[in-house]
């Protein structure tokens, strides 16, 4: 490492563990859930393509879009300066923050109430339908042993703990947007709740609920989720990427494909476009405006 890689890895490690803390203190348990009898074991999963078919930033953009909750030009400006960070930005302090920060820009000036009320019909029209029974399924066996069931996403987390809620779930843990007197800014707390993120995430989660590691289990189809996957005792790939699948193959870890071969074939292509977004902004964005131009034409 030279000395000048040493400050930008270290500030990564302080984004990432910001991002992790900010997501386990906005982790919400259910009132309505019974005591836990298993107070030091608990699940972790991913949502995108593991819970759920597809990216749910994406389904969430879609349905705001519709509604009129930001304009076109105001989406496709968020995933200008993502892919401008992704292809030139990368050695330029000044991009890297600006490209960070537009993550969810165009939320800002709403209320958090008007994200959870829309969040609300959004996953009804567009996310119930799909769910992965088979993931749902391996949910309510944790919690029927009496374990806690947590999510953990890059998305946001009002619609993180929108469909934790909606599946029954302990609570989520997901990107948290700051906000000010009930008003987002366009800021992100941290960063992305994304790879090393959602491992420091877990970790202050364990400390504060005194979960034994050893003990949890976590579900993911992404090797971004490595670091998540390796700190438990009991990790599962779930329509794995390929790197995933040869990782899990390796260490011996359970691995559950509910997709047929073309479903798996096709999502493995949207799950790497979404990947490279990282947030799913520029996904968003593009289809957004492909749309638009198409009905021109």
């Amino acid at each position: 490492m030279t000395r000048s890689e040493r400050p930008k890895r270290l500030n990564l490690q302080q984004r990432s563990a910001l991002a992790g803390e900010a997501a386990a203190a906005s982790a919400e348990v259910e009132n309505a859930l019974m005591t836990p009898s298993d107070l030091t074991a608990a699940a972790f999963f991913d949502v995108d393509n593991t819970v759920m078919q597809g990216a749910s930033i994406f389904h969430l953009a879609r349905g705001l879009h519709r509604r009129k909750f930001f304009t076109t030009r105001e989406i496709a400006g968020a995933a200008w300066k993502q892919a401008y960070f992704r292809i030139v930005g990368v050695e330029d302090p000044e991009h890297v923050a600006e490209a960070r920060s537009s993550a969810l820009s165009f939320i800002a000036g709403h209320t958090t109430a008007e994200l959870e009320e829309l969040g609300e019909a959004i996953f009804d029209e567009a996310m119930a339908h799909r769910i992965w029974p088979g993931t749902r399924a391996l949910a309510q066996l944790h919690l029927d042993e009496g374990k806690r069931v947590w999510l953990v996403t890059a998305a946001p987390i009002e619609i993180a703990s929108i469909i934790a809620r909606r599946l029954g779930l302990t609570g989520a843990m997901g990107t948290v947007a700051e906000h000010v007197d009930g008003v987002y800014t366009g800021q992100l707390v941290g960063d992305l709740l994304h790879g090393p993120a959602k491992a420091e995430a877990i970790k202050a989660l364990a400390a504060r609920e005194g979960l034994d590691l050893a003990r949890c289990s976590a579900y993911s189809d992404s090797s971004n989720d490595l670091p998540m996957l390796s700190m438990v005792g009991d990790p599962c790939a779930i329509n794995p990427d390929a790197r995933l699948r040869a990782h899990a193959k390796a260490q011996g870890w359970r691995i559950h494909d509910y997709r047929t071969g073309r479903k798996a074939a096709r999502a493995g292509l949207v799950a790497a476009a979404v990947a490279g977004a990282v947030t799913g902004a520029v996904a968003a964005g593009v289809s957004v405006r492909g749309r638009d131009r198409s009905a021109q034409m």
